[in-house]
């Protein structure tokens, strides 16, 4: 065999070692991905717990799950109180500025402009306004999610139709691809995050300061 044909051979070997090698380097880290994404551990690395002490108080006031809120404000902004969307929706809720003047309204505040990249601001009108839809849609959490996203008239619309909703009172079908996906993001985060505040919940005080 002449050399430059042994030459041509090392180097398909060495091609198909160098190709071998970095697929199961892939498949090393899909499979340590995979145990990690599924470990008791791994969510509280994964989904941030920033502004806890704000979402605990203002979900509490407006009667809603702190971990919902906790799962909008990853769906919306992935926690960044500066994001601000194609349409102008602002801050980590991500809040029009016609919607944070109309809750201000209600809440006998003053809307400011560029309040709502505020963290406390933003998180206190966006608890206010997912509690206003969860009495609105009777505590139903995918109604709810719904109408944040795609507005109130577009869910009570889907509620009127039969072929999205046979009880008018519960969507079965979310007939927006968008709002559809906007929404399992949200409950799949919810489940998560009701983990991760559970987890973290703090001690109850007694009346004397004693931890109970």
């Amino acid at each position: 065999m002449s050399k430059s044909k042994k030459r041509r051979r090392r180097g398909r070997r060495l091609s198909l070692i160098v190709t071998a090698a970095v697929l199961a380097l892939a498949l090393l880290g899909l499979g340590l991905w995979i145990a990690l994404d599924r470990a008791p551990g791994a969510v509280m690395r994964t989904y941030p717990m920033e502004y806890e002490s704000l979402i605990r108080i203002y979900s509490e006031i407006y009667g809603i799950p702190p971990a919902y809120t906790a799962a909008v404000i990853l769906a919306e902004s992935a926690y960044d109180p500066e994001a601000v969307s194609s349409a102008n929706a602002q801050g980590l809720m991500q809040l029009l500025p016609p919607t944070a003047e109309w809750i201000a309204e209600r809440l006998g505040d003053v809307y400011r402009e560029g309040s709502l990249f505020d963290p406390e601001t933003n998180i206190h009108y966006g608890c206010w306004y997912l509690g206003f839809l969860m009495k609105r849609y009777n505590g139903d959490m995918r109604c709810a999610s719904s109408a944040y996203h795609a507005g109130q008239g577009t869910v009570d619309k889907w509620l009127s139709d039969p072929q999205y909703s046979p009880d008018g009172a519960t969507l079965a079908v979310i007939p927006s691809n968008t709002t559809d996906t906007y929404v399992q993001r949200v409950l799949k985060y919810y489940e998560k995050y009701a983990e991760k505040y559970a987890a973290a919940e703090p001690a109850v005080m007694s009346h004397t300061g004693a931890v109970l």
